[in-house]
């Protein structure tokens, strides 16, 4: 079982910064990738950024909307992913969820494939 809490969550205008962190426990090999997803109101539940857990190869996938904007970075030795967001706009608005997925069938691409998730942090971007 894998414990992941967030942090960092809270309101900015437009073109604002906020940078989100989440704390995993144990963080190990049995994570196969971790990442950041969101939900806004009345929408379904989105995968923002996911990169592959402790010495685990392979690329930092962003989706679309956020590319150039956000960047996603983990610190192995303090067991922290961190989501720093820039030039933020009011679409940016959801409850931000880290995540991570199971080695052995966990799979960050699929909302429906991820094992874990964080209790959850309001971002509110005011236009």
């Amino acid at each position: 079982q894998v414990q992941l809490v967030e942090s960092g969550g809270g309101s900015v205008q437009a073109g604002g910064s906020l940078r989100l962190s989440c704390a995993a426990s144990p963080y190990s090999y049995s994570i196969y990738c971790i990442g950041w997803f969101r939900q806004a109101p009345g929408k379904e539940r989105e995968r923002v950024a996911s990169i592959f857990g402790p010495g685990g190869p392979g690329p930092i996938i962003y989706a679309d909307s956020v590319k150039g904007r956000f960047t996603i970075s983990q610190d192995d030795a303090s067991a922290t992913l961190s989501l720093q967001m820039n030039s933020l706009v009011h679409e940016d608005t959801a409850m931000y969820y880290c995540a991570a997925a199971a080695r052995g069938g966990g799979n960050c691409g699929d909302v429906r494939s991820v094992n874990y998730w964080g209790q959850g942090t309001q971002v509110t971007v005011s236009s």
